[in-house]
C-alpha cells in the first residue's frame, strides 16, 4: 500500500497544533483533573470552530462530512496535547451513533456539544459522564440516554469513569462501525501522546548533564530514544492504513484497526518508559508536566477494546484467512 498524507492534511493537522499550542494545555489539564472544566470546554469549543467536532457529521448537519482518515489526522494532534475530556466518545463514536438513530443532536456535535459512550463489555464505563452534554449507553442493539452513577477514578486523573444505566430509547443500531471508530480514534490518539513523550524527552536529554556532558550523549541514552522513534514510525503506517480500510469499508477493516490499536499503544508504551527512565523519578511526579501524558497513555492502552483483545481479533482474522 502507497500512503502519504496530502497538504490538506498536513494543513489541518498544523492548524490543530497551532490552537492547542496557544492553549497552555498543561493548565487546562490540572484544571479539568480538580474539575474545573471552565478552561477545557473553551479548548473544546475553539477545537470546534475549527471543524474537529464535527469531522463525521453530515455536511447536511453542519459537520465536514470528513472521513476515518481525517479523523486519525485530526486525533493525533489531540493525543500530542493530551486534550482532556472524551476525545474519541465525542468525535468518533457518537456521530457513527447518533446517525443511524437521530439527526437532531447531530448538529449539536458539529457545533460543540461533548458526548460520551459507555458499551459493555469492552467499554464498561462512560468517560467524564459529568461534563458531557450527552451521555449516551448501548445495550446489545440497544441506543439509549444513559444516567451516570458513581465516579470510578482512573490513573489519569483527567478521565473520570462512570457507570451507566439506561434512561431513554433512541433506537436500534450497529454498534461494530461504531466501536472499530472508537479504537482508531483511541490510537491516534496514543501515537499522538508517543510522539509528545520522545519530543519531550529528547530535548530534556539534550540539557540534563552528568559528567559535564549532556545526558543525551550516551550511547545507553540515545539506544532508549532510537528504540522509541522506530516503534513510532512503525506504528504510524499501521494507522493510516486502518484508517484507509474503515474509510474504504474494506473486509479486514476491524483487523486493521485493531494492528493499528496494538502497535500504537505499544509504541507509545515504549515512549513513556524511556521518558520515565530518562527523567527519573521527577517525571511522574504531579508537579511535573510529563505525568500529564504519561498517565493518558496508561489509562488508553486499555481504552476501547484491551491489547489481549485487540490481538486476539487480528489472529482470529489470521486463522480465518488462512
Amino acid at each position: 500500500m502507497r500512503f502519504t498524507l496530502d497538504s490538506s492534511h498536513q494543513d489541518f493537522a498544523s492548524s490543530i497544533d497551532a490552537l492547542l499550542s496557544k492553549a497552555d494545555m498543561p493548565a487546562v489539564i490540572r484544571s479539568w483533573n480538580t474539575g474545573d472544566t471552565g478552561p477545557g470546554l473553551k479548548v473544546w469549543q475553539r477545537l470546534a470552530e475549527t471543524g474537529v467536532n464535527g469531522l463525521l457529521v453530515s455536511e447536511e448537519h453542519d459537520g465536514l462530512g470528513a472521513d476515518a482518515v481525517d479523523l486519525a489526522v485530526a486525533v493525533e494532534q489531540l493525543g500530542r496535547h493530551a486534550v482532556p475530556g472524551p476525545v474519541a466518545e465525542t468525535v468518533a463514536v457518537a456521530p457513527a451513533l447518533l446517525a443511524q438513530v437521530s439527526s437532531d443532536r447531530l448538529s449539536a456535535l458539529a457545533s460543540g456539544l461533548l458526548a460520551t459512550v459507555a458499551a459493555g463489555p469492552h467499554v464498561p464505563f462512560a468517560v467524564d459522564a459529568d461534563s458531557a452534554d450527552l451521555v449516551l449507553l448501548v445495550d446489545g442493539a440497544t441506543l439509549s440516554l444513559g444516567q451516570a452513577g458513581a465516579v470510578q477514578n482512573s490513573v489519569d486523573q483527567s478521565r473520570r469513569l462512570f457507570p451507566l444505566t439506561a434512561g431513554e430509547t433512541l433506537g436500534d443500531v450497529d454498534f461494530a462501525p461504531a466501536f472499530d471508530l472508537g479504537a482508531l480514534a483511541t490510537a491516534a490518539q496514543l501515537q499522538g501522546l508517543g510522539q509528545t513523550l520522545l519530543d519531550v524527552t529528547t530535548d530534556y536529554a539534550k540539557q540534563r548533564k552528568q559528567f559535564g556532558k549532556p545526558i543525551g550523549q550516551f550511547q545507553a541514552i540515545k539506544h532508549h530514544l532510537a528504540e522509541v522513534a522506530v516503534g513510532l514510525e512503525m506504528s504510524r503506517p499501521l494507522l493510516h492504513g486502518a484508517a484507509l480500510a474503515v474509510r474504504d469499508g474494506s473486509a479486514d477493516s476491524s483487523r486493521d484497526v485493531s494492528a493499528a490499536k496494538v502497535a500504537c499503544g505499544d509504541a507509545a508504551y515504549r515512549a513513556a518508559r524511556a521518558a520515565l527512565q530518562v527523567h527519573g523519578a521527577i517525571g511522574y511526579t504531579q508537579e511535573h508536566d510529563l505525568s500529564l501524558w504519561l498517565t493518558k497513555v496508561r489509562a488508553l492502552i486499555t481504552a476501547w477494546g484491551t491489547p489481549a483483545f485487540h490481538r486476539g481479533r487480528v489472529v482470529d482474522s489470521l486463522v480465518e484467512a488462512s
